[in-house]
């Protein structure tokens, strides 16, 4: 079996291991990371009770060990106004001269998850993007140069951040979901690490028909 792609991070793990657990779990205390697990964004090429294939965005297939416990989260769209003053989110964002964040993508977390991975990190998204979860303490219309967004103040413990929603970034929550949105072409994130030698899955977040975890 071939081992994880050597070029999936090894050190940027927190925010997304608690973000996939936190959906699949009844509350954001039982989400732990795992201390190795690496982030792996794809699409199933096959699976079945044992294993799961993914094509990553690379283009390198990876096989995976598919225990029998392994959390399914669904993710899925929601609406820019479904943020609201005291939300707990998530978003992936790029840094920009003015000192705010320009949003990539915005994750509602379930109230069950409010806390998971709070702060301020890098992320690997794209290229020096961040990843901030924290609570949304303002909410205002975006800058006219950013017509139709958002502007959001996140506060998380020991700081705060100025985020830029712009028109058209994926907004998505989380749902619990099952083994039936887990068919070749699913886009997938994936949580995986190797157990006694072997790469194992984790948790897996898919979209349905077709659309892709954005985080």
């Amino acid at each position: 079996m071939p081992t994880l792609p050597s070029h999936a991070p090894r050190a940027l793990l927190a925010a997304a291991a608690l973000c996939l657990s936190a959906a699949a779990l009844p509350t954001a205390a039982s989400a732990q990371p795992a201390p190795d697990a690496v982030r792996i964004r794809g699409t199933i090429v096959r699976v079945d009770a044992q294993t799961l294939v993914v094509q990553d965005r690379g283009g390198e297939v990876v096989s995976l060990a598919r225990p029998a416990d392994m959390p399914v989260s669904e993710v899925y769209r929601i609406k820019l106004s479904d943020i609201k003053r005291g939300s707990f989110i998530g978003t992936a964002a790029l840094p920009q001269p003015d000192g705010t964040q320009k949003a990539i993508e915005v994750v509602v977390f379930p109230e069950a998850a409010r806390g998971t991975g709070e702060g301020h990190r890098p992320w690997d998204l794209l290229p020096d993007s961040t990843m901030t979860n924290a609570t949304v303490a303002d909410l205002v219309a975006a800058p006219k140069s950013v017509r139709g967004g958002q502007q959001m103040r996140l506060t998380y413990k020991g700081g705060e951040k100025t985020v830029i929603v712009p028109p058209g970034a994926p907004v998505v929550t989380f749902r619990p979901g099952t083994d039936a949105l887990l068919v070749p072409g699913a886009r997938v994130m994936i949580s995986a690490q190797e157990k006694n030698g072997t790469p194992t899955a984790l948790r897996v977040t898919a979209g349905r028909d077709g659309f892709a975890p954005p985080m």
